[in-house]
């Protein structure tokens, strides 16, 4: 019969693992620490910073495209996923101020993504929406900001 070899405490408690790391890190026991596992587990926590980041941003871009070259569609609930999104955005950059940097470098990528599915969910063609992003990076972190249709005139709305 073949012996089993344990598997290391990460796989089978992750949170434990957690705890125990804390405390190698709190008391200065760094010889005793799984630095392999630790480096992987931080590099992991950074790309899910950046994903959500890219996922917050093309949500409000989607709703805002939406809002303005489908203006008799406009909905509360496509303001509110608006403010929401934008208050994410707004949230990660306070937390991590250098992750502005990577948003302007993903603005035009996701912008394009946005694009598509702004598209896909109107049934408008998918030339109706330009190609260069109508709004800034700007715009898109200002939860109050909405943008106006062709020919439409700002109202005293309260949302701008």
């Amino acid at each position: 019969m073949l012996a089993t070899v344990p598997k290391p405490l990460y796989e089978q408690d992750f949170n434990l693992w957690l705890e125990e790391t804390i405390q190698l890190l709190e008391t200065g026991r760094l010889d005793q620490l799984d630095a392999e596992r630790l480096i992987e587990e931080l590099k992991g926590m950074g790309a899910s910073q950046r994903q959500a980041l890219a996922s917050n941003l093309r949500v409000v871009l989607l709703h805002l495209l939406k809002w303005k070259y489908q203006p008799t569609k406009r909905s509360r609930s496509g303001s509110a996923s608006i403010i929401e999104h934008s208050t994410r955005l707004l949230e990660a950059l306070a937390d991590s101020p250098s992750l502005k940097h990577h948003l302007g470098e993903i603005f035009l990528k996701n912008y394009l993504v946005a694009r598509k599915s702004a598209a896909a969910e109107t049934g408008l063609a998918l030339a109706v929406f330009p190609e260069a992003p109508p709004f800034g990076l700007e715009d898109v972190l200002n939860p109050d900001y909405r943008p106006l249709a062709e020919g439409e005139e700002r109202r005293d709305s309260g949302i701008n």
